[in-house]
């Protein structure tokens, strides 16, 4: 049975719960992050239940003015996104991630290095930071999950699938991902107006 990283709706509601994007970081992840704040919960009762957040890393690709894309598959652990197109690279969090001194930021950061790990294969140096979170109470999928937001500068563009769940790897220019932004899944769609807003 996976378990999975959760945080309270209450603590997000007390926080300040918003629709959409929300470039303040500063105001959410520690809090997350705190030990004292997040638990594991068994997944299939954490995807039914609203009154609870999973914590899902949501990691974007830039290289030379274009962003990474793909088509989910339909052997994604989602398969509430299979057929979708996306930008972002999202795990769950799960006590595997967990080193032996820390329940909180170094958890977070393990768990980003294995998903990648697991679906992608970068073969350039690269750099991160968190720009935000997205959040979208609108459908069945975002009501349980909030999305952490980082963007990887990619020193080249060769990148590839390392799963099944990740097909027609792709970079395409904002432009074109903003044009087409009805055909990505919420949380790609979220994450371009965004980045197109802020161009």
């Amino acid at each position: 049975m996976e378990h999975v990283l959760v945080i309270k709706r209450s603590l997000f509601d007390t926080l300040g719960s918003f629709q959409g994007f929300c470039g303040d970081v500063d105001r959410y992840l520690a809090k997350f992050l705190n030990p004292e704040n997040n638990f594991f919960m068994e997944r299939p009762a954490a995807e039914q239940d609203p009154t609870h957040k999973q914590l899902i890393p949501y990691t974007i690709f830039h290289h030379a003015g274009r962003y990474l894309a793909y088509t989910r598959g339909g052997s994604s652990g989602e398969k509430r996104l299979v057929a979708k197109h996306s930008i972002g690279i999202g795990g769950h969090i799960n006590p595997v991630d967990q080193s032996h001194d820390s329940l909180g930021e170094t958890m977070y950061f393990n768990s980003i290095e294995r998903e990648l790990a697991e679906e992608l294969v970068i073969s350039s140096g690269h750099t991160q930071r968190v720009i935000g979170l997205i959040n979208d109470d609108s459908n069945e999928v975002g009501s349980v999950h909030l999305g952490v937001v980082h963007l990887f500068e990619l020193e080249g563009d060769a990148v590839s699938s390392n799963e099944d769940a990740i097909q027609d790897i792709r970079f395409v220019p904002l432009e074109e991902l903003h044009r087409d932004r009805e055909n990505l899944e919420t949380w790609s769609r979220i994450c371009v107006e965004h980045l197109w807003s802020a161009k």
